[in-house]
């Protein structure tokens, strides 16, 4: 291949892999796609490399088709897709992605307890991931609870602990503060933090060099077994097999297993139902979305660690518009603030939207203030008039503060603006409104959950 077309063909793969990260995600790409580099394309046989096995099978079983069409749509002729194995060392290939008879590096030569091959990336713990940085709120209070319990138990007080909830939520942060506190009370236990994927990357591996009794060694003899994402076992029937006995080796002796995963165990997809069974044996805890309150919480609990200067309405903005996840809401004040610092703007809420536009776009709910409106009197059986009248029934009365209440909350309309869509009510009485609605949610529980359960009808 010429410098000419070697040049052609690298341009063709990096907008081929912005495609890609289009079609799957960003997540997806990053673990998957991001790692492969552009090798060669000869007579139809588009050729990549990938740093490991794992990454190279993944990559061929779920995006081959999808990257065989894309090249296509560049005006290529790819017919068949190879990706190969280049040792990290050393840059002469391997494995090829279609041989059957696997040739191994001097570093992947047999497995023990003590030198796994792949060990790097167990029980890696992120420092900033503790008790004492997680910022604590009713949708992850109980979660919070559970594994604080459970880390300062000098014998298993549930188990499994198992933890769940969508992406972003602080499951994994619960994890990495598990751990710590468990090797900080009880330095003597054996404990080993590990992703499902890389639980199912080891055991592959084991099978492989015939040694999987150093495998079941090095899992069936710790202390305490932590495994993150726990749902990438799903459909993996000789993995799920692996697990199953690992978990009833370590219960059976009463070893602690704490596991978190996307959805609750009776929800797992493609997992065996006696696993599902055992998963969910001991405490199951949900993580719920953040509400506006812990996302606020979170922004100045960040911004007072890392000594950010930063005003309290643009964190309110912050919490208000970005509602996803903390992942997300975390690394929007980290934009602002490093586009801020380079440039030498000062922090405003019109520099927010600016640097945050692409995430605003991706966040925004278009909920308006009619829309408030009709939610509450659906739920509490009032006609939309009712609300901009002058009556003081208790119920009409309720209603419409707490309709000003959830306009103030989720919307970014002003208190002039909210009190005009009142029948033209004063903005003071929104103040009133709002003040009275967070004083019964402190003292009055049902009322507070009543709230919340409106409230989440609307953000979604």
């Amino acid at each position: 291949m010429t410098d000419c077309d070697n040049r052609k063909l690298k341009q063709i793969w990096s907008e081929v892999s912005e495609d890609i990260k289009i079609e799957i995600g960003k997540d997806s790409y990053n673990t998957w796609i991001s790692k492969l580099n552009i090798v060669d394309l000869d007579e139809g046989m588009l050729k990549l490399s990938a740093p490991s096995n794992f990454i190279r099978d993944n990559a061929i079983s779920r995006f081959s088709n999808l990257i065989i069409r894309l090249f296509n749509s560049y005006g290529s002729n790819v017919k068949s897709l190879n990706i190969e194995v280049y040792d990290n060392n050393n840059p002469k290939i391997t494995e090829n992605s279609d041989s059957k008879n696997k040739v191994a590096t001097q570093s992947e030569t047999s497995m023990s307890s003590n030198d796994l091959p792949g060990l790097k990336g167990i029980s890696v713990l992120d420092k900033k991931f503790t008790f004492k940085n997680f910022v604590v709120g009713k949708p992850n209070e109980f979660a919070y609870a559970a594994a604080l319990r459970i880390a300062e138990s000098e014998i298993p007080a549930y188990n499994p602990l198992f933890l769940y909830g969508g992406v972003g939520l602080g499951k994994t942060h619960l994890m990495h503060a598990i751990a710590w506190r468990i090797k900080e009370i009880f330095p003597e236990k054996k404990v080993i933090y590990i992703s499902a994927e890389k639980f199912m990357y080891l055991f592959i591996r084991s099978l492989r060099y015939k040694d999987a009794m150093s495998f079941k060694e090095l899992f069936r003899t710790v202390d305490v077994l932590m495994i993150d994402d726990v749902q990438f076992i799903g459909g993996k029937d000789t993995t799920q097999e692996e697990f199953f006995h690992t978990f009833n080796e370590l219960v059976d002796n009463n070893r602690q297993v704490i596991l978190s995963a996307d959805k609750s165990p009776s929800n797992l997809d493609g997992v065996e139902d006696r696993l599902k069974s055992r998963l969910g044996w001991g405490l199951v805890a949900d993580i719920h979305p953040t509400n506006y309150e812990l996302r606020l919480g979170i922004l100045q609990s960040k911004a007072k660690r890392h000594k950010i200067k930063i005003s309290d309405k643009v964190l309110e903005f912050l919490a208000m518009k970005i509602s996803s996840n903390i992942r997300e809401l975390e690394g929007a004040l980290n934009r602002i603030v490093a586009h801020a610092t380079l440039v030498g703007r000062e922090i405003t809420i019109d520099v927010a939207q600016e640097v945050l536009s692409d995430i605003l776009r991706s966040n925004e709910k278009y909920i308006t203030i009619d829309f408030i409106q009709r939610k509450v009197c659906e739920f509490y059986n009032i006609k939309l008039s009712d609300l901009n009248a002058a009556k003081r029934q208790k119920t009409i009365a309720t209603a419409r503060q707490v309709a000003m209440y959830l306009c103030k909350q989720l919307t970014t309309k002003s208190l002039p603006d909210i009190g005009q869509n009142f029948g033209g009510r004063d903005h003071s009485t929104v103040i009133h409104a709002v003040k009275k609605i967070k004083e019964r949610i402190s003292i009055d529980r049902e009322f507070a959950t009543d709230l919340e359960i409106l409230s989440k009808s609307i953000e979604n």
